[in-house]
């Protein structure tokens, strides 16, 4: 079996090398190209096909938030963010652009290979210091006057109660005990979801549930 192929974008070098020593050190990792902005981050996607990128969010001449957009309109490499705050201004924005998740850069060494593989194994991945809080920001965030982004009428009754619990930041195990269904199960109405509403992953699940009215803000949302 192939390595997972990896591709590291901060402006700053310190960082590059930390996080490509400990990926490198992996058997089943191999970083292929760094890159010191946004847009060598893009032309480092575009020359290498990765099935991963760390992408910083702040970075010059092109931020991480255009380069992710560009990176997931054009390639099918898994976009996962890195900032130094647990609530960084852009990752709204860099969540809308199609990233995958995102990390604080002072991740453990463990967490961070886990956050590579989870990531280009399909799945989303948010920092489990903010998940709670990021949530809770974007909805606060949503206009109550704002028409559903995309059609959610194309769900049926079980894929839209699982879409709210996906929007609750339920597990996959925890919608399978509150439900009565089997893990597998979930795991098929989540891919109906994200095929059905041209959805990269259940990042993006969520935004479009809060954005659809799907789930609705309030004091006692966790």
């Amino acid at each position: 079996m192939s390595g997972l192929r990896v591709v590291i974008a901060d402006d700053q070098e310190l960082v590059r090398a930390g996080f490509g020593m400990i990926l490198e050190a992996q058997p089943d990792i191999e970083v292929v190209a760094e890159a010191g902005d946004g847009i060598e981050a893009v032309e480092a996607a575009r020359a290498h096909q990765p099935d991963v990128l760390l992408l910083d969010i702040r970075m010059p001449r092109m931020d991480g938030i255009e380069a992710a957009g560009i990176v997931s309109a054009e390639t099918a490499c898994r976009v996962l963010m890195l900032t130094t705050f647990d609530l960084d201004d852009y990752v709204f924005e860099a969540l809308r652009a199609g990233a995958s998740g995102f990390l604080l850069k002072d991740v453990r060494r463990d967490d961070l290979v886990h956050a590579v593989r989870v990531v280009a194994a399909g799945e989303s991945l948010l920092a489990p210091s903010v998940t709670r809080k990021l949530i809770a920001e974007f909805t606060s965030r949503v206009p109550a006057a704002k028409p559903p982004a995309r059609e959610l009428g194309v769900l049926t009754a079980r894929e839209r109660e699982t879409l709210r619990m996906i929007a609750l930041g339920q597990s996959n195990a925890e919608i399978a005990a509150s439900m009565v269904l089997s893990e597998h199960t979930v795991k098929t109405h989540v891919s109906n979801i994200l095929t059905k509403l041209g959805l990269r992953d259940r990042v993006q699940a969520v935004i479009a549930a809060y954005e659809g009215r799907l789930v609705v803000p309030g004091p006692g949302q966790d």
